[in-house]
């Protein structure tokens, strides 16, 4: 007989992924969905067989003010960043970047409490929404900005500093796909003040990425950067008149 799995559980994340997002913001939404909340999370970890869910919970409670923190510094960045925002308010309610730094600041919280499954049943729900694919255990500091966002990946190990700005399609990756690395650092580190601009593919744990560097559009990257450096990637581009208006 096969056995059975939980994939029901996929809505109820979903769920609670949401109206977690909502009550981080909303002081309403707190107190409507207080109680839900928790008990929803400890329905979730007994259906994973995770032992210590009151404990997870209450330490999960404990990085809620600092994660609101870090995400208003985040809001705040992409209101600095982004010449089409117009407002803060727009940047909360509108931003599929920002829904995506929020969503993941609150699962590595729960990454970090060494809860499994769960951070990374909300990452995929996320992902899913904005097209932003950021694994739970990486490790981002504050005011990180994403601009548009489509086909990021951002892996485990990843480590980024505070001030970085990413555009769309930027790849931060592992050069070598192997089980036996599961426990080694895989992916790269990004210092502070970096843009990464887009389809930028940057491989490897050992890579780091100087500070106050620009990573130019469609550079693949497999070796450190020296701070205050700019990497671009370099082709010929011809622009000329068509011949007896033949295309």
């Amino acid at each position: 007989m096969k056995k059975s799995y939980n994939v029901c559980l996929k809505d109820t994340v979903e769920t609670f992924t949401k109206r977690l997002f909502y009550a981080l913001f909303d002081e309403e939404q707190q107190v409507t969905h207080a109680s839900y909340l928790e008990t929803t999370f400890l329905k979730t970890l007994s259906k994973l067989s995770i032992e210590g869910g009151k404990e997870k919970w209450e330490g999960f409670k404990q990085n809620l003010p600092e994660i609101r923190r870090q995400l208003d510094l985040d809001a705040i960045a992409f209101e600095n960043n982004d010449p089409a925002s117009y407002s803060l308010e727009e940047i909360y309610l509108a931003y599929p970047g920002f829904y995506a730094i929020s969503i993941h600041r609150l699962s590595h919280a729960l990454y970090k409490l060494k809860v499994p499954i769960l951070p990374r049943m909300m990452s995929e729900y996320i992902h899913g929404i904005t097209g932003i694919d950021i694994h739970p255990g990486a490790t981002i500091g504050e005011s990180f900005y994403i601009d548009h966002g489509t086909g990021i990946v951002i892996g485990e190990t990843s480590i980024i500093k505070d001030n970085v700005k990413i555009y769309q399609g930027v790849t931060l990756g592992g050069i070598q796909v192997s089980k036996d690395l599961a426990q080694v650092k895989r992916h790269p580190t990004i210092n502070e003040n970096v843009t990464i601009y887009a389809n930028a593919t940057i491989l490897g744990g050992d890579i780091v990425i100087g500070a106050h560097s620009i990573i130019g559009a469609n550079v693949w990257i497999t070796q450190s950067v020296p701070e205050n450096s700019l990497v671009t990637y370099q082709t010929e581009i011809k622009i000329r008149p068509k011949k007896n208006g033949i295309q």
